[in-house]
């Protein structure tokens, strides 16, 4: 295309339309009708032979991608849903208001506002009803914990109180322990005092027979 610009020559323009075929004086190797074009393809030509094998296959899809995607579409599509019936119901109130104020029933209008005075009693009302059952929950829920923390407090006491006790039987009991200091003394008195285990009990834990130490 340049070097077909670079050979044209400037010169008289005659008037288009006048002269069929080349227009003489503009360009003697050029003329508009003799443009290139780019040619297209018909839906009828058979594909290039560097792509008559090409299979087209969809690109890969990861699934936990494709799960979020769908996910984060359909919190998108409820997001929208509700702000559009939020805008509609809007819409249509303004509208009937609109309606009744250009009708002019003012008696419409009165029991409407009637209603809506009312509507909001209502909602106050079960909002108190709410609002007192949930205190009166949440003071249940803190007597529970008052009764477990009580009854796990006097737990710890009695094991507190049992562990003393045990405490205080050992120390009674060690006492009659056999230590490096009374060792002499308790060997002589088990020598003073033999007791004789050989012996034989009934059922009701009598003792029937006992040898004779010897």
């Amino acid at each position: 295309m340049l070097r077909a610009l670079r050979r044209c020559r400037p010169g008289s323009v005659p008037l288009p339309g006048l002269v069929p075929g080349p227009v003489p004086g503009l360009c003697p190797a050029w003329a508009p009708r003799a443009v290139p074009a780019r040619g297209r393809k018909t839906r009828y030509d058979p594909p290039a032979k560097s792509k008559a094998g090409r299979v087209k296959l969809p690109p890969p899809v990861d699934p936990e991608e494709l799960l979020v995607v769908l996910e984060r579409y359909r919190q998108h599509r409820l997001v929208l849903s509700a702000l559009r019936a939020e805008f509609r119901a809007e819409v249509l109130q303004r509208k009937r208001e609109e309606r009744l104020a250009a009708q002019g029933s003012a008696e419409e209008l009165e029991e409407h506002r009637r209603l809506m005075a009312w509507n909001e009693e209502e909602n106050a009302r079960q909002r108190a009803r709410r609002e007192e059952r949930l205190r009166k929950e949440e003071e249940e829920q803190k007597r529970r914990k008052l009764e477990i923390a009580e009854k796990q407090a006097r737990k710890m006491e009695a094991f507190v109180e049992e562990k003393e006790k045990e405490v205080l039987q050992l120390q009674e009991e060690a006492k009659n322990f056999i230590t490096p200091e009374n060792l002499e003394a308790r060997i002589e008195e088990c020598l003073d005092n033999p007791r004789n285990y050989n012996f034989a009990i009934d059922k009701d834990g009598r003792i029937v027979k006992r040898t004779v130490l010897s």
